[in-house]
C-alpha cells in the first residue's frame, strides 16, 4: 500500500528526551513489567481503542475487519480514526495529549519513535517463530521488538512480456543483474528509442529502492547498533551496477508512475522495473496500452545461486506508551494478523478489494499458503499467479536488520547523493564516501 508515499523528514533526534518515558500514565500495572517498557497483556481486556490508520482503501478494509473483531471481543471497541500520521504524530507523542492506543507505521520510521513506544516482544512471544525473520528483524532495537509486523513486500522483477516477446528477449535467462543489463541492451538494439529498465528520480524511493538491492545481499544502510555501513563491497556492487544502467543509456529515469513513468510503460519505452510487489498497482490503475502485458519474476540475484529477493517497504502497527489501552490495541492487531478471520479479511476477497489485496502479502508465516491464496490472479497481470511467485520471493529475503531513527534523514544526503550520480556529478564511490560523512555529521553525531 506504498501507493502515494510521503516525503516527510523525521529526525530521531527531535525526539529523543522531549519526556520522561516512564511516566505511562494511562497504562495499569499489568502492562507494564519491571523494566517500565515492555507490553504485558492480559487475560481479559476490554473497553475502547483509539486506533489510527492512513486514509483510503487499507482504512476502509481494516473497517472491515474491525466489524468481525467487535464480534469476537465484544468487551472491546474500537475507535478507527483515519489520519496523516506523519503530520500528527510526532507532536502528538512529545506532547502526550490524546495519544492513540495503536498506529499504523511504515518501517522506515519506527526507529525515529522508539522511545515512545512499547517493546511488544513478550507480547509478540507466542508468534514471533512463525513471523518471516527480515519484518521481525527490522523492527528489532536493541534486543527488543517495538511493532507489531505487518505486511511483506517482497522485491519482484516486472517485465512487460509482449514487448519483450516481440524484440526476442527471453525473460527466463535474466538469472543475474548481469543478465539484466545484457537483455536491456537486446532490447534496446530491436527499439533504439528505449531505455528499458527503470531508475527511480525520486530521492525516498530511491534510498527505498537502494534498500531493496541491500537486503538481498544482507546488508542494510546500518549495522545493528545503528552505525552507517555504507563504504562495504556490497553498496559498491550495487551502486556500480545503476551506474553501469545509467552511463550505459539503459535507464528511464523517471519518479515512479509519474506521467514520465507512465508514459515510458505504455510506450514500452521502459520494460523492467525491479520494484517492490506493489509496482501491481500500476497495471492493474495507471496503464492503459499495456495493460495485461506485464509479468513478474524474481529479482536477479547478485551473484548466480543468491538470494532473488529483497524486501522494499513494508509497514506494521505500533503502540504508543501514552495510550489508555494499549492491550485492546494489540488484541485488534492480534486478531488482524494471527488470526484467519482477521488476515483473511484483508488480503482475501473484501468491498474493497473483489480479488484480495494483491500489493503486499502478510508478514505471517501460516498465512502463506501457495494452496490457499489469499487473493487470486487478475488480468491485468495476465492472470498470472502472483501470490505464488511472491509468497516464494518472501521466503528468500535475508534477515533484517533494524532501521536506525536517522533512516528518513538519510533522504536528504544519501538519497539526494544518488540522483547526482545520474546527473554525473558523483561516482559511486563519491555517494558511498560523502553520504556516509554527511549521515554521520548530520544525522548520528546529533542524536
Amino acid at each position: 500500500m506504498k501507493r502515494n508515499p510521503r516525503w516527510s523528514r523525521l529526525l530521531g533526534g527531535l525526539l529523543v528526551g522531549a519526556f520522561s518515558l516512564t511516566a505511562c500514565s494511562g497504562q495499569s500495572s499489568d502492562e507494564m513489567d519491571s523494566s517500565g517498557d515492555s507490553l504485558s497483556v492480559p487475560d481479559e481486556v476490554s473497553g475502547s481503542a483509539v486506533i489510527w490508520s492512513r486514509s483510503g482503501d487499507l482504512f476502509n478494509v481494516f473497517d472491515e475487519a474491525i466489524q468481525k473483531f467487535e464480534q469476537k471481543y465484544p468487551d472491546i471497541e474500537i475507535d478507527h480514526q483515519a489520519v496523516d500520521i506523519d503530520a500528527k504524530l510526532q507532536n502528538t507523542l512529545i506532547t502526550g495529549t490524546d495519544v492513540p492506543d495503536g498506529v499504523f507505521l511504515d518501517d522506515a520510521k519506527i526507529g525515529a519513535y522508539r522511545d515512545f513506544l512499547w517493546n511488544v516482544s513478550d507480547a509478540l512471544g507466542p508468534y514471533s517463530s512463525d513471523i518471516l525473520e527480515q519484518k521481525i528483524g527490522v523492527n528489532t532495537i536493541d534486543g527488543k521488538v517495538y511493532g507489531i509486523p505487518f505486511d511483506s513486500n517482497p522485491g519482484l522483477l516486472f517485465y512487460n512480456e509482449a514487448a519483450l516477446t516481440r524484440a526476442g528477449v527471453d525473460p527466463s535467462e535474466i538469472v543475474t543483474y548481469d543478465d539484466l543489463i545484457v537483455a536491456a541492451e537486446k532490447y534496446q538494439a530491436e527499439v533504439p528509442e528505449a531505455k528499458p529498465i527503470h531508475l527511480e528520480q525520486a530521492p525516498f524511493l530511491a534510498q527505498l529502492q537502494l534498500d531493496m538491492y541491500a537486503s538481498q545481499l544482507g546488508t542494510a544502510l546500518a549495522d545493528q547498533d545503528g552505525n552507517v555501513q555504507l563504504d562495504s563491497p556490497e553498496f559498491e556492487k550495487i551502486l556500480g551496477f545503476l551506474n553501469e544502467v545509467n552511463e550505459k543509456g539503459l535507464g528511464t529515469r523517471a519518479e515512479y508512475l509519474s506521467p514520465s513513468d507512465v508514459g515510458a510503460l505504455d510506450d514500452e519505452l521502459q520494460v523492467f522495473y525491479p520494484w517492490a510487489i506493489w509496482f501491481d498497482f500500476a497495471p492493474q490503475q495507471q496503464l492503459t496500452k499495456t495493460k495485461g502485458n506485464w509479468r513478474a519474476m524474481p529479482l536477479p540475484a547478485w551473484e548466480e545461486g543468491g538470494p532473488r529477493s529483497g524486501a522494499m517497504g513494508g509497514s506494521s502497527f505500533v503502540l504508543p506508551r501514552e495510550g489508555k489501552n494499549s492491550a485492546a490495541a494489540f488484541k485488534f492487531y492480534e486478531f488482524l494478523m494471527f488470526d484467519a478471520d482477521g488476515y483473511q479479511t484483508v488480503w482475501g476477497p473484501n468491498s474493497v478489494y473483489p480479488n484480495g489485496l494483491n500489493t503486499s502479502i502478510p508478514a505471517y508465516k501460516p498465512a502463506l499458503d501457495a494452496e490457499k491464496p489469499l487473493f487470486k490472479p487478475f488480468p491485468e497481470m495476465g492472470n498470472q499467479d502472483l501470490w505464488g511467485i511472491a509468497i516464494e520471493a518472501a521466503s528468500e529475503i535475508p534477515e533484517g536488520t533494524p532501521i536506525p531513527a536517522w533512516w528518513t534523514g538519510a533522504v536528504d544526503f544519501l538519497g539526494n547523493n544518488l540522483q547526482k550520480m545520474y546527473d554525473g556529478d558523483m561516482t559511486p564511490q563519491d555517494v558511498i564516501a560523502e553520504s556516509s560523512e554527511e549521515i554521520q555529521k548530520n544525522l548520528i553525531d546529533r542524536e
